[in-house]
């Protein structure tokens, strides 16, 4: 129970922190590069991909080896021979 209560109160005080940052940016003329590193460290991690899970669990995900066994030209299930459809 105390890890969601924990990983919430993370996110809403470093979102806080952010947002101080943001701001003080945007209004005050004395921000400086304290607030422009978290500001720019803070945009950064949000163009992370935090919704991912490993390949092996992933629904769908192709199997290792499968694009380099195309790119060499190796047939593998599912093609079509040429000329026929």
């Amino acid at each position: 129970m105390t890890g969601p209560i924990a990983r919430r109160g993370a996110a809403l005080g470093l979102g806080a922190v952010w947002w101080w940052a943001a701001v003080r940016l945007a209004v005050a003329p004395d921000a400086g590069v304290l607030e422009g590193a978290v500001a720019a460290g803070g945009w950064g991690l949000s163009l992370l991909p935090v919704h991912c899970v490993a390949k092996s669990r992933a629904v769908g995900a192709v199997a290792a080896g499968r694009w380099g066994a195309a790119w060499r030209g190796k047939r593998g299930r599912g093609e079509v021979e040429e000329g026929v459809s």
